[in-house]
């Protein structure tokens, strides 16, 4: 399938590494000119060019950091200069993973720790989409992606399931507002993924565990009903149909692309 990509412009926050970088690399592959925003050199600048090698289109990173409004205005005014036009494409995926870390217990949640995990994740959403917004009603088109996560579904994390809930409400509403000017926005929940992370933390457990790093995998993808641990290729081949002209029908929805809901959730 053509997903109408070719020539669109895209742009990926915290796409120097991760599910960012495989959304980023999918969408290159399908035509788009990317650039990447992410805080810090020299990764931001090796992932722009290894993903412009790779697929032969216009990847370049742009610095800037989320919780920055006047970094978010400065980075989005970068990318549409080096990219030749306004961004058609924004891709919402700068956020600290919950599933690599402890979640912290009540007595350890602070007021600065729960504003700058929400300051980060939807917050910092906004900015992006406030900068893009602009010229996508302008040209009627364009398509805004949330990368959320399956803890907006669970418990185990409480700020993790407050942000992500939020970024679900978030969607919504930006998309009753945008879509009568042709802007689709969506979210997507992805669960634990397959990152490059992932392998250092499968050795570390194993070593811990005394067992093979094979058996401490299938641990890890036992927790969705397909029995496989999702690739960030997987999840960013879903995004990508999402930023596709060919995703009209889809506007304010929640996609999960977890290999099926976990079985420890409660609805």
């Amino acid at each position: 399938m053509d997903l109408q990509l070719n020539g669109k412009r895209a742009l990926v926050t915290g796409g120097s590494r991760g599910i960012g970088k495989a959304i980023a690399c999918v969408l290159a592959h399908e035509g788009a000119d990317v650039a990447l925003l992410a805080r810090t050199e020299p990764a931001l600048s090796a992932a722009a060019a290894e993903l412009a090698a790779e697929t032969g289109r216009t990847v370049i990173g742009v610095r800037g950091d989320t919780t920055s409004d006047a970094q978010v205005k400065a980075a989005v005014a970068d990318a549409v200069r080096r990219l030749g036009g306004e961004i058609d494409i924004l891709v919402n995926a700068a956020a600290e993973p919950a599933g690599f870390a402890a979640p912290p217990q009540l007595a350890d949640i602070t007021g600065a720790y729960f504003h700058a995990e929400l300051d980060t994740k939807v917050m910092g959403y906004i900015r992006c989409a406030r900068e893009v917004a602009p010229g996508m009603r302008a040209r009627g088109w364009g398509r805004i992606v949330n990368i959320s996560g399956l803890a907006a579904r669970q418990t185990g994390n409480v700020v993790g399931s407050m942000r992500n809930v939020s970024v679900t409400a978030l969607t919504k509403n930006l998309a009753d507002e945008l879509g009568p000017h042709g802007i689709n926005v969506t979210v997507v929940h992805p669960g634990l993924t397959r990152t490059e992370r992932t392998a250092p933390l499968i050795a570390a457990r194993a070593s811990a565990q005394g067992v093979a790093p094979q058996a401490v995998e299938a641990q890890m993808a036992s927790g969705n009903s397909i029995q496989h641990l999702v690739d960030a290729s997987e999840v960013a081949d879903v995004v990508a149909f999402l930023c596709s002209p060919r995703s009209r029908a889809i506007n304010g929805d929640v996609i999960a692309a977890g290999g099926g809901a976990p079985r420890s959730i409660h609805y």
